[in-house]
Protein backbone atom coordinates (compact mmCIF):
# COMPACT_ATOMS: atom_id res chain seq x y z
CA UNK A 1 0.00 0.00 0.00
CA UNK A 2 1.24 3.55 -1.18
CA UNK A 3 1.95 5.63 2.26
CA UNK A 4 0.74 9.02 0.02
CA UNK A 5 -2.44 7.47 -0.03
CA UNK A 6 -3.73 8.90 3.15
CA UNK A 7 -1.44 11.82 2.87
CA UNK A 8 -4.22 13.20 0.60
CA UNK A 9 -6.82 13.01 2.20
CA UNK A 10 -7.15 15.82 4.74
CA UNK A 11 -7.33 14.77 8.45
CA UNK A 12 -10.80 15.23 9.86
CA UNK A 13 -10.64 17.24 12.84
CA UNK A 14 -10.96 15.88 16.12
CA UNK A 15 -14.37 16.50 18.05
CA UNK A 16 -12.80 19.36 20.43
CA UNK A 17 -10.63 20.99 17.20
CA UNK A 18 -14.06 21.24 15.50
CA UNK A 19 -15.96 22.83 18.24
CA UNK A 20 -12.75 25.41 18.58
CA UNK A 21 -12.91 25.93 15.02
CA UNK A 22 -16.85 26.18 14.91
CA UNK A 23 -16.91 28.44 18.24
CA UNK A 24 -14.09 31.17 16.60
CA UNK A 25 -16.24 31.28 13.24
CA UNK A 26 -19.57 31.53 15.17
CA UNK A 27 -17.83 34.17 17.83
CA UNK A 28 -15.89 35.87 14.97
CA UNK A 29 -19.25 36.15 12.64
CA UNK A 30 -20.74 37.96 15.41
CA UNK A 31 -17.44 40.74 16.05
CA UNK A 32 -17.62 41.45 13.11
CA UNK A 33 -21.25 42.35 12.78
CA UNK A 34 -21.23 44.11 15.56
CA UNK A 35 -17.35 46.00 15.17
CA UNK A 36 -15.91 45.54 11.90
CA UNK A 37 -13.89 43.31 9.51
CA UNK A 38 -10.65 44.75 11.71
CA UNK A 39 -11.71 43.50 15.49
CA UNK A 40 -8.99 42.56 17.04
CA UNK A 41 -8.34 38.81 16.74
CA UNK A 42 -7.15 38.43 20.53
CA UNK A 43 -10.83 39.66 21.34
CA UNK A 44 -12.28 36.74 18.88
CA UNK A 45 -10.13 34.31 20.35
CA UNK A 46 -10.79 35.19 23.93
CA UNK A 47 -14.71 35.82 23.58
CA UNK A 48 -14.93 32.01 22.06
CA UNK A 49 -12.88 30.71 25.09
CA UNK A 50 -9.88 29.77 23.40
CA UNK A 51 -5.84 31.25 23.01
CA UNK A 52 -4.52 33.35 19.83
CA UNK A 53 -2.76 30.59 18.96
CA UNK A 54 -5.98 28.31 18.59
CA UNK A 55 -7.30 30.84 15.90
CA UNK A 56 -4.02 30.74 14.13
CA UNK A 57 -3.80 27.21 13.99
CA UNK A 58 -7.69 26.95 12.34
CA UNK A 59 -7.32 30.46 10.02
CA UNK A 60 -3.20 31.41 10.04
CA UNK A 61 -4.71 34.96 8.67
CA UNK A 62 -7.62 37.29 9.40
CA UNK A 63 -8.56 37.07 5.83
CA UNK A 64 -8.63 33.35 5.92
CA UNK A 65 -10.91 33.77 9.05
CA UNK A 66 -12.82 36.57 6.76
CA UNK A 67 -13.22 34.05 3.85
CA UNK A 68 -14.42 31.41 6.55
CA UNK A 69 -17.05 33.47 8.09
CA UNK A 70 -18.09 35.15 4.63
CA UNK A 71 -18.40 31.74 2.89
CA UNK A 72 -21.53 30.57 3.63
CA UNK A 73 -22.93 34.35 2.62
CA UNK A 74 -21.52 33.43 -0.56
CA UNK A 75 -22.97 30.08 -0.97
CA UNK A 76 -26.18 32.15 -0.78
CA UNK A 77 -25.35 34.71 -3.47
CA UNK A 78 -24.10 31.93 -5.78
CA UNK A 79 -27.05 30.40 -5.41
CA UNK A 80 -29.52 33.53 -6.15
CA UNK A 81 -27.17 34.00 -9.01
CA UNK A 82 -28.16 30.46 -10.51
CA UNK A 83 -31.82 31.45 -9.83
CA UNK A 84 -31.24 34.90 -12.15
CA UNK A 85 -29.91 33.33 -15.00
CA UNK A 86 -33.52 32.37 -15.62
CA UNK A 87 -35.11 35.69 -15.36
CA UNK A 88 -36.78 36.85 -18.01
CA UNK A 89 -35.01 40.92 -18.05
CA UNK A 90 -31.33 39.88 -18.18
CA UNK A 91 -29.96 43.72 -17.49
CA UNK A 92 -32.86 43.71 -14.02
CA UNK A 93 -31.19 40.57 -12.99
CA UNK A 94 -27.63 41.60 -13.12
CA UNK A 95 -28.59 44.96 -10.99
CA UNK A 96 -30.48 42.39 -8.73
CA UNK A 97 -28.11 40.50 -8.49
CA UNK A 98 -25.35 43.33 -7.75
CA UNK A 99 -28.04 44.49 -4.80
CA UNK A 100 -27.74 41.47 -3.22
CA UNK A 101 -24.08 41.74 -2.43
CA UNK A 102 -24.35 45.00 -1.36
CA UNK A 103 -26.83 44.28 0.96
CA UNK A 104 -24.38 41.22 1.94
CA UNK A 105 -21.69 43.60 2.64
CA UNK A 106 -23.33 45.73 4.25
CA UNK A 107 -23.55 43.08 7.02
CA UNK A 108 -20.21 43.60 7.88
CA UNK A 109 -18.22 46.92 8.68
CA UNK A 110 -15.21 46.68 6.62
CA UNK A 111 -15.93 43.67 4.24
CA UNK A 112 -16.38 46.16 1.45
CA UNK A 113 -12.95 47.59 2.21
CA UNK A 114 -11.60 44.31 2.49
CA UNK A 115 -13.02 42.49 -0.51
CA UNK A 116 -11.76 45.33 -2.80
CA UNK A 117 -8.36 45.33 -1.59
CA UNK A 118 -8.28 41.40 -1.79
CA UNK A 119 -9.45 41.70 -5.58
CA UNK A 120 -6.20 42.15 -7.45
CA UNK A 121 -4.53 39.39 -5.22
CA UNK A 122 -5.20 36.06 -6.35
CA UNK A 123 -2.89 34.29 -3.34
CA UNK A 124 -5.12 35.98 -1.11
CA UNK A 125 -7.67 33.73 1.18
CA UNK A 126 -10.94 36.01 0.50
CA UNK A 127 -9.81 34.73 -3.63
CA UNK A 128 -11.97 31.84 -2.77
CA UNK A 129 -14.75 33.83 -1.96
CA UNK A 130 -13.85 36.11 -5.05
CA UNK A 131 -13.45 33.90 -7.73
CA UNK A 132 -16.77 31.82 -8.01
CA UNK A 133 -18.38 35.63 -7.33
CA UNK A 134 -16.13 36.70 -10.65
CA UNK A 135 -17.90 33.35 -12.64
CA UNK A 136 -21.21 33.80 -11.15
CA UNK A 137 -21.22 37.43 -12.01
CA UNK A 138 -19.83 36.77 -15.47
CA UNK A 139 -22.41 34.68 -16.24
CA UNK A 140 -25.22 36.78 -15.49
CA UNK A 141 -23.58 39.56 -17.36
CA UNK A 142 -23.06 37.72 -20.49
CA UNK A 143 -26.62 37.12 -20.92
CA UNK A 144 -27.43 40.86 -20.64
CA UNK A 145 -24.40 41.41 -23.23
CA UNK A 146 -26.38 38.64 -25.27
CA UNK A 147 -29.28 40.11 -24.71
CA UNK A 148 -28.01 43.34 -25.92
CA UNK A 149 -28.85 45.13 -22.63
CA UNK A 150 -25.27 45.88 -21.20
CA UNK A 151 -22.56 47.53 -23.12
CA UNK A 152 -19.95 45.52 -24.85
CA UNK A 153 -16.55 46.85 -22.57
CA UNK A 154 -18.43 46.51 -19.12
CA UNK A 155 -16.71 43.56 -17.03
CA UNK A 156 -17.36 41.90 -14.13
CA UNK A 157 -14.39 42.85 -12.40
CA UNK A 158 -15.21 46.52 -12.85
CA UNK A 159 -18.73 45.85 -11.79
CA UNK A 160 -17.38 43.82 -8.97
CA UNK A 161 -15.45 47.01 -8.00
CA UNK A 162 -17.80 49.23 -8.01
CA UNK A 163 -20.50 47.43 -6.23
CA UNK A 164 -17.76 47.38 -3.28
CA UNK A 165 -17.19 51.16 -3.78
CA UNK A 166 -21.06 51.57 -3.24
CA UNK A 167 -21.58 49.16 -0.45
CA UNK A 168 -18.44 51.18 1.25
CA UNK A 169 -19.95 54.20 0.18
CA UNK A 170 -23.36 53.66 2.30
CA UNK A 171 -21.51 52.26 5.15
CA UNK A 172 -19.62 55.34 5.68
CA UNK A 173 -22.66 57.23 5.03
CA UNK A 174 -25.63 55.66 7.02
CA UNK A 175 -27.08 58.99 7.77
CA UNK A 176 -28.53 58.47 4.10
CA UNK A 177 -30.01 54.72 3.79
CA UNK A 178 -31.28 55.42 -0.25
CA UNK A 179 -27.68 56.14 -1.10
CA UNK A 180 -26.94 52.64 -2.48
CA UNK A 181 -29.89 52.44 -4.27
CA UNK A 182 -29.25 56.00 -6.18
CA UNK A 183 -25.92 55.22 -6.92
CA UNK A 184 -26.62 51.54 -8.21
CA UNK A 185 -29.15 53.10 -10.50
CA UNK A 186 -26.31 55.85 -11.83
CA UNK A 187 -24.84 52.10 -12.84
CA UNK A 188 -27.44 49.99 -14.05
CA UNK A 189 -28.18 53.63 -16.54
CA UNK A 190 -24.59 53.23 -17.11
CA UNK A 191 -24.36 49.69 -18.15
CA UNK A 192 -26.62 50.88 -20.90
CA UNK A 193 -25.50 51.91 -24.64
Amino acid sequence: MDGKAGAERPRALRADARRNHDRLLATARTAFAERGTDTSLEDVARTAGVGIGTLYRHFPTRQALLSAVFQSEVDVLLARSRELLDAEQSCTALIEWLRAIITHAGLYRGLARALMSASGDASSALARCSEPMQEAGEALLVRAREAGSVRADVTIADLLQLTNAIALAAEQSPEDPELADRLLALTYRGLKD
